[in-house]
């Protein structure tokens, strides 16, 4: 694939249109049922902040300052991914997509299984906060080679013409986890009152995380190899060169379109899903339990909307998609904010819709899995994405502030705004380019 090529890399055969069968159909629902337990592993962390502040600092932490450490903890898992994800492209564009895919939720599994049995502050002191942020770096790497691994492993399974359905259908399988964590712990601090939750309840959502993580690796026994993996291991088309070189020599206006998208995945997600019941109380008085109920509704309409998103990819273009999709996720946004600015009456339902509007996110990895071409793919796209997760991600909340200095507590709404209209215009672009050429 030459740098002046868009959106058009060819599987190494051309397969003929067909439906999806039963084996397709197995191979979504395990790759999503693996990706769920995972990034539900990588995100119980945060929903569980306020105790872990608690339980790994002294005592007379100020708790600003310790759960801003345990944030930074969280970070640390972010700021590892690249690591991870570049180590597993490699070998996963070299000796196969099955052996990453599995080793990616092997990895995940064990150090969350380790966080529930570690040791409290009041136990061993200082090594109780440093194996936290050792076993946090290893779910980062974990993740890291876990999210493309994925996107890529169930594109090459699936027909040519059903790429947006597989994607959409595996990213809403991601979200499903974060739901899962979600509720897991408002069930907790419902049940169990605050002595019960720092005693011994802190520790189950890892527990159970990491026994599901187990079943998942010996699930994930049953896929096999990608087709399209095989073929260029038969054909022996397989890179010859170190994966990530050639992406960067022959691919960078690849690396450039998938970072840019990823941009808004990042925003999105982290602003909408993940930072707003804390922002919405804080900003707007909206009653904290009344946030996280928008919260729950706006992850179901996620998860939904990745599969609507990803058939629609499938019918109507991907590019047509992701440009309709950015610019409804705009007006959702700001239909949101303005409602909550005003007192927050039409919340819940506008919440739901605004989660249901980030689905578009579900079409990014079909941009990032056209853009390369089979024999670099896993490479070009865990590149992409984990540096551009890492460094958005990680400064998303930095961003918001920023901005908060002269938009006021309508930033989310603008930074949102900002990196939606970069995807739609990436977007349009591409299809002026793929038109004329």
């Amino acid at each position: 694939m030459s740098e002046a090529t868009t959106l058009s890399a060819p599987d190494v055969t051309a397969a003929p249109a067909r439906p999806l069968d039963r084996r397709d159909a197995r191979t979504l629902l395990l790759s999503a049922l693996g990706g769920a337990l995972e990034f539900y592993d990588f995100v119980v962390f945060v929903f569980l902040a306020l105790p872990l502040s608690e339980l790994f600092f002294p005592q007379g932490t100020a708790p600003w300052l310790a759960q801003l450490k345990v944030y930074g903890i969280f970070a640390a898992g972010y700021l590892a991914r690249p690591l991870g994800g570049i180590v597993m492209a490699h070998f996963g564009d070299r000796s196969g997509r099955k052996r990453m895919f599995a080793l990616s939720v092997f990895l995940m599994a064990l150090p969350t299984l380790a966080i529930g049995l570690l040791p409290i502050y009041a136990q061993v002191g200082m090594l109780a906060p440093l194996l936290l942020l050792l076993l946090r770096i290893v779910q980062g790497i974990a993740v890291g080679g876990e999210v493309p691994g994925a996107w890529v492993f169930v594109a090459e399974h699936v027909p040519p013409q059903r790429t947006g359905f597989a994607c959409g259908s595996l990213t809403a399988g991601l979200t499903v986890g974060i739901l899962i964590g979600s509720l897991l712990t408002a069930w907790l601090n419902v049940r169990l009152d605050a002595a019960q939750l720092l005693d011994w309840g802190w520790r189950l959502p890892f527990l159970l995380g990491g026994v599901f993580g187990l079943v998942a690796v010996w699930l994930r026994r049953w896929l096999s190899e990608t087709p399209v993996f095989t073929e260029m291991r038969e054909r022996k088309q397989l890179s010859r060169e170190l994966p990530l070189r050639v992406v960067l020599a022959a691919h960078r206006r690849g690396v450039a379109v998938s970072m840019l998208v990823t941009w808004m995945l990042t925003a999105a997600v982290v602003v909408l899903i993940l930072l707003l019941p804390t922002l919405a109380p804080k900003s707007f008085g909206l009653s904290p339990r009344l946030a996280s109920v928008g919260n729950v509704l706006a992850t179901c309409g996620l998860t939904v909307g990745c599969i609507a998103c990803g058939w629609l990819a499938d019918r109507c273009g991907t590019l047509r998609t992701l440009l309709g999709g950015s610019l409804l996720l705009i007006a959702g946004t700001w239909a949101l904010f303005a409602d909550l600015a005003a007192g927050g009456a039409h919340f819940l339902p506008l919440y739901a819709l605004a989660g249901l509007l980030v689905g578009v996110v579900g079409v990014v990895p079909v941009v990032m899995v056209q853009v390369f071409p089979p024999p670099v793919r896993f490479s070009g796209l865990s590149f992409s994405y984990n540096v551009a997760y890492a460094v958005f991600g990680a400064g998303t909340a930095a961003m918001i502030g920023w901005l908060a200095v002269h938009a006021g507590r309508m930033a989310p709404a603008y930074y949102v705004t900002i990196t939606a209209l970069v995807s739609a215009g990436v977007s349009g672009w591409l299809l002026t380019r793929k038109r004329s050429g």
